[in-house]
């Protein structure tokens, strides 16, 4: 098996990152046409689907052929069903109140102050979060175990995580369940089954790139970052502090898993106890 080619592989970094600024570039242009900046949400998966396609572009010569088409589908498949998901949810919304809280504290522009702390510092995240994306197109050698571990997760990750949205969905369409919290499903085993999939899928595709213990190491920190951000960042943490006052919550908390999927308890235990 031959080295892994740093020297391509450095070649492609630029070419992904300009990828990913002009994802983000249009979805600001057509924020301010719209007047919405919850539209970079939708921009998420497709910068995702961006950096897979240009780095499935550029080995020439470098990588196995049927991984860097597998984790171009894998990659595109999760970041358009998510892009898609979004917008579909979002239709017919106005401004997301997250970002409606933080340009309101903007100092001087709302729309330059937005540029610079929500699109461009999502586009970073997704250049770094995309690491083992790309590393994985340059890993030489046949697919083997790590590569089967990884299909594997991101399967079960995609199939949790799209489960859960349609189930979340369904319950939201109904009337009669305006005000009251979800607890059925995939819900009742965990209060994030889609954030727990994501999980999931981002070790999936880490475990895609580890062919190699160079493309392994350089791509180490996405999952480790999409992990902290799905469990104290900007996912379960912040979701769940916008969630604690609605009526039920609580209890619906002490009797359902934070993340790991786990069978609900019979009888709600005190706050400390939760996971």
């Amino acid at each position: 098996m031959t080295g892994f080619p740093w020297h391509t592989f450095a070649t492609n970094l630029p070419l992904t990152a300009l990828a990913v600024l002009a994802v983000l570039l249009v979805t600001f242009a057509i924020a301010l046409a719209v007047g919405m900046h919850r539209v970079v949400d939708i921009a998420w998966g497709i910068g995702f689907t961006a950096v897979a396609v240009v780095a499935y572009t550029v080995p020439a010569g470098h990588g196995d052929e049927t991984r860097r088409l597998l984790v171009t589908l894998v990659t595109a498949i999760w970041g358009l069903r998510l892009a898609a998901h979004i917008a579909w949810r979002g239709r017919g919304h106005g401004e997301d109140p997250r970002y409606e809280r933080m340009l309101n504290k903007a100092p001087g522009s709302r729309n330059a102050y937005a540029l610079r702390m929500v699109y461009l510092l999502q586009g970073g995240l997704i250049w770094l979060i995309s690491l083992p994306v790309q590393a994985a197109q340059f890993t030489p050698g046949p697919l083997g175990v790590a590569d089967v571990i990884g299909g594997v997760l991101w399967a079960a990750g995609l199939v949790f995580e799209s489960v859960g949205d349609f189930q979340l969905a369904r319950f939201k369409a109904d009337p009669a369940h305006h005000g009251r919290i979800m607890d059925r499903g995939l819900w009742a085993w965990t209060r994030h089954p889609n954030y727990f999939g994501d999980f999931l899928v981002w070790w999936g595709l880490f475990a895609l790139a580890c062919g190699t213990w160079q493309s392994a190491v350089v791509s180490l920190v996405s999952p480790l970052l999409m992990s902290f951000l799905l469990t104290r960042g900007s996912g379960k943490h912040l979701l769940e502090q916008h969630m604690k006052d609605r009526p039920g919550y609580t209890a619906y908390a002490a009797r359902t898993s934070g993340f790991l999927p786990l069978p609900p308890r019979r009888r709600p235990t005190s706050t400390a106890a939760r996971p």
